[in-house]
């Protein structure tokens, strides 16, 4: 989705930017910081797509219903029921991180320097009273007929947008009147549609209250994925977390303009109790000021390594239950005896949308860029010895202080804080210094905060 390429780093004057990946990890942002938050895992290679989607569905099981456009009349082994599991870990993996640092005594920093340096080594069956003459005359043909799982699926064809809500509609499916406008679109193009319903009976045999992701395999010259059915009856924005796997380059949409987070930027450490509401500021921040008309990149990488690591890499089983078709153990284990990295790269996508903003289905590309890239935000823990230590030791202290000025710039920047609230919270003792004319403030002032 995405012609325009572009690394948000911030404007600052004189930044002070983590340059190497390492650290510590210490927090993520992952997909359950939104409510409204829809997960698709997609592979792709070849024309051939596995779509894998996680159902945020919440409401009673017997109302939910999903429709898909798909390229072709899938037969019962293209269809499959997933591990919420796995895309647990898929989340984890990818999702932006806090790492942190701790400053070394500069005085020993100074010692090193002065030594010689050394080398650096939906859809439900049809319901029984629904005649297939009455199918017929609404211009709706059922093209396969499932139960896998707990899902009752049908494949559809239809012939004009209005038969085919109505045929949905006196079928049992809970869609949303008016939905003929959202699928006459893809009538057009000739698609059918994969069409699923919660089968109560299968439900209850599988022992969770969670509906289990659903999965299908499919070949398409088309490399998308429809989002406008879904804003039919949506209440608002909704957030979607989209991981393509594919086997060489980094994914961006060609019809949106994408771009990378503002990313490897020093915080203040308060953020580190507050990474959450960080990271959805800064993702709201980035969203308004591109009116909600972009996607945004926050990860690429290989699935072999990770630094530093929010979760381990998936394993060679869990990327084939994933639908990694063109990967097996043997090339797992040689990709990895060579260095790391194996022939699968993970681009985590985020898009907030809704029916104005995003008009367009998301069209995808696979590019030749393979530099890897995280949402990444850097915490560095000052060093809490003596200035009179040594000389290095007081510089250490003046430039710790033009620091500490940067970190709240940069999260001001990032999330639209105030710079004073922001101020006060790494230093509240020099705030309070500054609000009593110069006086130290007496400890233990109970009555402090009461009213803010």
């Amino acid at each position: 989705m995405i012609k325009k390429l572009c690394l948000l780093f911030l404007a600052l004057a004189t930044p002070n930017l983590s340059q190497a990946f390492c650290g510590f990890y210490v927090a993520k942002a992952d997909a359950s910081l939104y409510n409204q938050a829809s997960q698709v895992a997609m592979v792709r290679k070849d024309g051939k797509t596995v779509l894998s989607l996680m159902n945020d569905y919440q409401g009673e099981l017997k109302d939910f219903a999903l429709v898909i456009p798909v390229p072709q009349i899938l037969q019962k082994k293209q269809i499959h029921i997933g591990d919420a599991a796995i895309f647990k870990h898929l989340d984890d993996f990818s999702a932006p991180r806090l790492v942190e640092y701790h400053d070394d005594n500069p005085c020993q920093m100074a010692e090193m320097a002065a030594a010689p340096a050394a080398d650096a080594a939906a859809p439900l069956m049809m319901r029984a009273g629904m005649m297939k003459s009455e199918a017929k005359k609404l211009g709706v043909k059922v093209e396969a007929e499932y139960t896998i799982g707990e899902y009752d699926i049908v494949i559809l064809s239809a012939k004009e947008s209005n038969g085919l809500e109505k045929w949905l509609h006196l079928s049992g499916y809970k869609i949303p009147k008016g939905a003929h406008k959202a699928l006459k679109p893809y009538i057009k193009q000739g698609l059918k549609f994969f069409v699923a319903k919660v089968n109560l009976k299968e439900q209850i045999k599988t022992g969770s209250k969670m509906l289990r992701p659903l999965q299908f395999a499919f070949e398409s010259p088309k490399f998308m994925l429809p989002i406008r059915l879904g804003m039919i009856n949506a209440k608002g924005a909704q957030d979607l977390m989209l991981y393509v796997l594919t086997e060489k380059g980094r994914v961006e949409s060609n019809n949106y303009q994408t771009l990378k987070l503002p990313s490897n930027i020093d915080i203040p450490v308060y953020i580190k109790d507050e990474f959450p509401a960080f990271y959805k500021a800064m993702f709201d921040k980035q969203v308004k000021e591109q009116n909600m008309h972009a996607v945004f990149t926050e990860y690429f990488w290989n699935m072999g390594w990770c630094d530093p690591c929010a979760a381990e890499p998936l394993n060679p089983d869990e990327l084939k239950q994933l639908g990694v078709f063109w990967l097996d153990e043997n090339s797992y284990a040689a990709s990895r005896r060579g260095g790391g990295g194996v022939p699968v790269q993970i681009t985590r996508l985020h898009v907030r949308y809704d029916n104005q903003s995003f008009p367009e289905d998301l069209v995808f590309q696979e590019t030749g860029d393979t530099e890897n890239f995280q949402g990444r935000y850097v915490l560095h823990h000052a060093w809490d010895g003596n200035p009179e230590m040594c000389p290095a030791a007081k510089e250490y202290f003046k430039q710790l202080a033009v620091r500490h000025e940067q970190e709240a710039k940069n999260l001001a920047e990032l999330t639209g804080w105030n710079e004073d609230d922001i101020a006060q919270k790494m230093n509240p003792e020099k705030a309070q210094y500054i609000e009593s004319g110069g006086k130290k403030p007496a400890k233990n002032q109970w009555w402090r905060g009461i009213w803010k």
